[in-house]
């Protein structure tokens, strides 16, 4: 008779989780910090379609790494959740720790309960009235929770990327320097940089996925930074010479020659449609 497999509880615990950091660590990292005007969301995501950063109300933000259709899923119900919530109650009862608590329920109950983890870990950020009032909730894949207070690091390289802005993050950047900050920090630990074996010195804004939770504005303060506008902030469009206008040559006016036909004329000059001037002895 052959005896059932065994793994103690401590065992298969330890062996998801194993499973769940691997999948994760193969991810671009992430990084949402605050700033003096909000929350700051950033991304090394040269996808433009497939977001890693998203909205989940008016104020609160989404921010993930791992297996894309995992963590999207789990956006899309906190939209829902936070939508119905909204509607049956009041919008104000929708908060990013009702939203972070659902996750890390949701994501306990797949831990424990499911054969197979989420390859996931995520961000919940909710903009105050005031900078004291923002909110920053990072969720493991096991359910765990924990209150940041001014920035959150998730991916592959959290480690490296969390020791740069220990050193460079203050309290109250301005919405560039803040991104300044974030950027640097990325770049540091990507691949696709030359201090790693890339070809670039900072990541591009090509690259980079960012959004704000924008605190001066009236109800969603979620808001995208793409194109000229996040290449302005990042010192890419550096002005250019205006080029030398070449000045024309002047058009000398030509009249046919005396005799010509209407509409001929010589060749060589426009203005005269490009007849040549008859042979005497030649009848017409």
């Amino acid at each position: 008779m052959t005896m059932p497999y065994y793994a103690s509880a401590e065992q298969v615990m330890r062996d998801r989780s194993e499973y769940a950091r691997k999948g994760i660590s193969r991810g671009r990292s992430v990084v949402v910090l605050t700033y003096d005007g909000g929350v700051l969301l950033i991304a090394e995501n040269p996808s433009s379609t497939l977001h890693k950063v998203g909205e989940i109300y008016d104020r609160i933000g989404f921010a993930a790494v791992g297996r894309y259709s995992e963590f999207e899923s789990l956006r899309v119900a906190g939209v829902r959740l936070a939508d119905v919530r909204g509607y049956s109650y009041n919008r104000r009862d929708v908060t990013g720790r009702v939203v972070a608590n659902a996750y890390a329920q949701t994501l306990g109950s797949i831990f424990t309960e499911q054969m197979k983890p989420f390859e996931v870990e995520l961000c919940v950020a909710e903009v105050g009235a005031t900078p004291e009032a923002d909110q920053l909730y990072r969720l493991t894949f096991d359910g765990s929770v924990v209150d940041e207070p001014d920035f959150v690091v998730m991916g592959g390289q959290a480690e490296a990327v969390s020791a740069h802005l220990r050193e460079h993050f203050r309290a109250g950047l301005p919405l560039r320097e803040a991104l300044e900050v974030g950027v640097a920090g990325l770049s540091a630990a990507s691949a696709s940089t030359q201090a790693n074996g890339g070809e670039h010195s900072t990541l591009p804004a090509e690259q980079l996925e960012v959004a704000v939770l924008d605190r001066a504005r009236p109800k969603r303060t979620f808001r995208r930074i793409t194109g000229a506008a996040l290449r302005t902030l990042l010192g890419a469009d550096a002005p250019a010479a205006p080029a030398a206008e070449e000045t024309p040559a002047p058009t000398v006016p030509t009249e046919p020659a005396p005799g010509t036909p209407p509409g001929l004329g010589d060749p060589g000059a426009p203005d005269t449609a490009g007849g040549v001037d008859p042979d005497p002895g030649t009848p017409a």
